[in-house]
């Protein structure tokens, strides 16, 4: 993650108001779940939530800014942002 350009990342999130109503799980956190996904071939929600709460204590270390990630809070980001 360290060649993901950051700054790229935020203007295209802000272009497409992709932050709006958010309060904990943000863009940045969305896509570093999804890229964990796809790097660890993760195939469901349920797989994703149960290999990230299982690193519960690097996520801080992983990139993500949040505390907990839930199958809930991944399916409504990934359902309702553009």
């Amino acid at each position: 993650m360290l060649y993901l350009p950051l700054s790229t990342f935020r203007r295209c999130v802000a272009d497409h108001n992709g932050e709006h109503k958010v309060k904990d799980f943000s863009c940045l956190d969305q896509f570093f779940a999804m890229a964990f996904a796809q790097l660890t071939y993760r195939e469901s929600l349920r797989d994703i939530e149960v290999n990230l709460r299982a690193q519960a204590r690097r996520l801080y270390h992983m990139g993500f800014r949040c505390q907990t990630i839930s199958r809930n809070t991944l399916a409504n980001a990934n359902a309702t942002r553009p």
